[in-house]
């Protein structure tokens, strides 16, 4: 009977542990290797947002078709987005190609 005390006071412990420990939420905001001015800062706003609220952000270009041809535009454009996000969060993973998705992942500072 104490064995089964226990185990049953430690999955207790454990899940108390479990419950007070943070989850992490990752937002995602989708651009294209030619995404308009209007639209970028559109985006950006919501990126500022989730960072406010103290969620990672993973932004990426997805490229279509041939359009994997504009690479280059598609690194500058997430470039752009992590210098203009340095206020609100740090990136964690510079831009990389995986497939046809340019990925790169930003968390928020601590501070805010």
């Amino acid at each position: 009977m104490d064995y089964k005390k226990f185990l049953y006071e430690q999955k207790k412990r454990e899940k108390a542990l479990k419950s007070k420990a943070t989850k992490v939420v990752i937002k995602e905001i989708r651009f294209g290797p030619n995404t308009d001015d209007h639209d970028y800062e559109f985006k950006k706003k919501h990126a500022i947002k989730f960072l406010t609220d103290g969620a990672k952000l993973k932004a990426f270009v997805f490229f279509k078709g041939r359009s994997i041809v504009f690479k280059e535009q598609g690194q500058i454009l997430l470039l752009r987005l992590a210098q203009d996000l340095e206020e609100y969060g740090k990136v964690e993973q510079l831009p990389q190609l995986e497939g046809k998705r340019m990925i790169m992942y930003i968390a928020p500072k601590k501070g805010k």
